[in-house]
């Protein structure tokens, strides 16, 4: 499942299978209501999307999911295309925490079966990501308020670029992002005893804590892709343009985007995080300008551009 950008009017919605995995992935949920329509919906939510008829007296007190030991489902963690990009997930619990835009959806799955085969409630503490391991668990932190919740990850989505993670509505009450319909959150994948995933000693993101940074050339590229390097130095908007399994089809794409003229005047990190090599160009001042910049080189280079936060 997955959520578009608040205030774009109109979707096809559609239904994909993934590649070789049997699994379903379903049309956009939660868009915003149309800026036309006379009386729009509080959430952000899709046309017959949107909370339930009859929710819970006091959905704040619905546990949160309760971590446990499970392995990763085969069938559910096959390569997979969804409009048009293709994603590889992970299928082991590795350490992973991210930044980005938490969105949620309602009514309009409640019932359904998701990427793992299991039907999706509403009221469940659930979510879905597009690499994350099917069953996993993450902490999903809302910063602006400090509230965090646990979350059970059994879907695939959300597919919309700028989208990190799509939330049940349980969940995002919880973190009170209904009424805003998403809001930036922090992921953090957690182990069955509920506590962040680390890397065993000595293996390469055991490194996280000592990154070693080379400056190189005019100063625009930052080799922060390293497999020491899990976690950025620098906070802010960025842009992604690439992720790879290949460290050298990184590279590849940072000469592009130098030779393009596309990073004048910011930094391009070959960054490795979670087994995947991921190009982007930042810190930015502001979304704004990280998204002129994403929709220049979307524009230039004809390939893939998307806002991402650390």
């Amino acid at each position: 499942m997955k959520l578009i950008r608040n205030l774009i009017p109109g979707i096809i919605a559609l239904t994909m299978a993934a590649c070789g995995g049997g699994s379903s992935v379903k049309p956009e949920a939660s868009k915003p209501a149309p800026t036309t329509q006379s009386t729009p919906k509080k959430g952000g939510y899709y046309l017959d999307d949107g909370p339930g008829d009859n929710p819970p007296a006091d959905i704040d007190s619905i546990p949160d999911a309760k971590p446990r030991a499970e392995t990763p489902l085969p069938r559910a963690n096959r390569p997979y295309t969804a409009l048009g990009r293709r994603y590889t997930p992970l299928t082991e619990h590795t350490p992973y925490k991210q930044r980005g835009i938490a969105s949620w959806y309602g009514k309009r799955y409640h019932g359904q079966k998701t990427s793992s085969g299991e039907v999706y409630d509403m009221y469940a503490m659930t979510g879905a990501h597009t690499i994350l391991p099917l069953p996993s668990y993450v902490r999903v932190t809302n910063p602006e308020n400090g509230r965090s919740v646990i979350v059970r990850i059994n879907d695939r989505g959300p597919f919309h670029d700028n989208r990190l993670i799509d939330l049940s509505y349980a969940a995002a009450y919880k973190l009170r992002l209904v009424e805003k319909g998403s809001g930036i959150v922090e992921v953090e994948a957690l182990d069955e005893h509920g506590q962040p995933i680390s890397a065993p000693a000595g293996s390469p993101v055991d490194q996280q804590a000592r990154p070693a940074l080379a400056e190189a050339g005019n100063g625009n590229l930052t080799n922060a892709m390293s497999e020491t390097v899990t976690t950025p130095p620098i906070t802010g908007a960025y842009v992604q343009v690439g992720a790879f399994s290949i460290k050298a089809n990184g590279d590849r794409l940072v000469e592009t985007l130098q030779q393009s003229q596309l990073a004048n005047d910011v930094q391009i990190e070959n960054w490795y995080n979670a087994g995947t090599y991921r190009v982007r160009l930042g810190p930015y001042n502001s979304r704004q300008q990280a998204e002129a910049a994403a929709e220049k080189i979307k524009q230039t280079l004809n390939t893939n551009a998307i806002v991402v936060y650390q």
